[in-house]
């Protein structure tokens, strides 16, 4: 069962890496729930295929390149965890400061949550 999650969980970070929206969204449940949490707090939320899809392509038009590389996995019961290092270049000023061409660069984790061989929540941490 771990090498399945491991094989969803790998097609899903290549996808994302190359804006591959159909193949992000490929092995997620109808009602996946989405979380990003940054600093301790829940800063967007999704609910839904169709949610998670609309904010996965309004997601694309901030980055020129993007690239997730996982750095080490963890299993837990139907949980599969993994430690990512993410490096991006903008393509868009942000209201932080960040200004198109920068390379935004963090250590993150993401959850994936399973439930009959589909993921049913992704909860990412920077």
């Amino acid at each position: 069962m771990e090498v399945q999650k491991k094989q969803i969980v790998e097609s899903y970070v290549n996808a994302y890496n190359n804006f591959d929206i159909d193949g992000m969204t490929k092995n997620l449940d109808e009602n996946i729930v989405f979380e990003n949490v940054s600093d301790g707090k829940v800063d967007l939320r999704t609910e839904g295929l169709k949610s998670f899809r609309e904010q996965a392509e309004s997601a694309k038009q901030y980055f020129k390149q993007r690239k997730q590389t996982i750095e080490s996995w963890e299993f837990r019961d139907s949980i599969a965890m993994i430690n990512i290092d993410y490096k991006a270049i903008l393509a868009i000023d942000l209201p932080n400061g960040l200004n198109s061409g920068d390379t935004l660069e963090l250590k993150g984790k993401s959850e994936f949550e399973f439930e009959d061989g589909k993921i049913k929540r992704i909860t990412d941490k920077s």
